[in-house]
């Protein structure tokens, strides 16, 4: 599939007339900075060697047809926009975001199958979930539940506005051109994210759960473990836990809270991705010989 990476991170930067003329001819998709929006909401962008215009109606899809906001184009401006170029009119380029997003949509709905890894930059933050570009900004949704194995109450515990991730297709509605998307999968395995801690050690986790018969600890974006109740603890509050023991048949870990501590602000537990291209058909979070429950996803069917 063509490669059509999020705003920002993917389409060609020009910085002559020529090869701003050379897309013109070509079709190729360039990228600008959105510097100004007019008070009728057309976009001036900045190309390098010359200023860009985007009209109103073509700064993404559903604009003239009233399905995208206008908070969509005002909220373009200071940030990075693909786009055609329609043609070179004197010192001015004029520009089509909307063709370069029905293209990456045309080749994502054609081409694309649940499974399949794409890179991503957050756009957007709710505290159901995550809207992210998957391609010359085209959105599309992270739910809260997809995010990780670990549970989080909120989607800022893990990502923020501008970020760059990856996520992978977990289905999808041509007819609609709608994809939806998960994130879990790529964070790794039960076993794989267990591997670097053994019984004895003294680790870092942050307090995701608390009930009656102990704390959820998070260990990693993916891997958590119960903490016998010592004190009073909060939701998201920083601790250091001492690891009493791994069952893997069981898809466990004891831990023992030695200290607890406030923090002004929670930092995000940076992703650590174990899958960051390509396509997975099956992906078992358990371990084979997990005899508790089996966690799984499967994409190919």
């Amino acid at each position: 599939m063509t490669d059509y990476r999020p705003e920002g991170q993917a389409a060609r930067v020009l910085h002559s007339v020529a090869e701003l003329k050379a897309a013109a001819r070509t079709g190729a998709i360039v990228e600008g900075r959105a510097l100004l929006c007019d008070a009728d909401h057309n976009l001036t962008v900045s190309l390098g060697a010359l200023t860009g215009f985007i009209p109103r109606e073509e700064v993404a899809i559903g604009v003239q047809e009233g399905q995208t906001r206008d908070i969509a184009i005002l909220s373009r401006v200071g940030k990075p926009v693909c786009c055609k170029v329609v043609r070179i009119e004197e010192q001015q380029a004029l520009l089509s975001r909307r063709l370069a997003q029905e293209e990456a949509q045309f080749a994502l709905m054609q081409h694309a199958r649940p499974g399949d890894v794409l890179p991503a930059r957050v756009t957007h933050i709710e505290p159901f979930g995550v809207f992210v570009d998957i391609g010359c900004g085209l959105v599309s949704f992270v739910g809260i539940e997809h995010i990780s194995v670990s549970r989080i109450t909120h989607p800022s515990e893990r990502f923020a506005v501008g970020q760059d991730i990856f996520v992978v297709v977990s289905d999808m509605e041509p007819q609609k051109c709608r994809i939806y998307l998960s994130h879990k999968e790529l964070l790794g395995t039960w076993k794989e994210n267990a591997a670097p801690f053994e019984a004895g050690q003294t680790i870092p986790g942050i307090v995701r759960g608390v009930e009656t018969y102990g704390a959820f600890v998070e260990l990693t974006p993916n891997l958590s473990g119960l903490a016998e109740k010592r004190g009073p603890l909060q939701v998201g509050q920083r601790v250091s836990t001492y690891i009493k023991s791994i069952n893997h048949e069981r898809m466990k870990i004891k831990l023992s809270v030695v200290d607890a501590w406030e923090e002004p602000t929670e930092r995000l537990t940076q992703a650590n991705y174990f899958i960051t291209s390509g396509h997975i058909g099956r992906w078992l979070y358990s371990p084979e010989e997990c005899t508790e429950k089996k966690v799984e996803t499967i994409f190919d069917r």
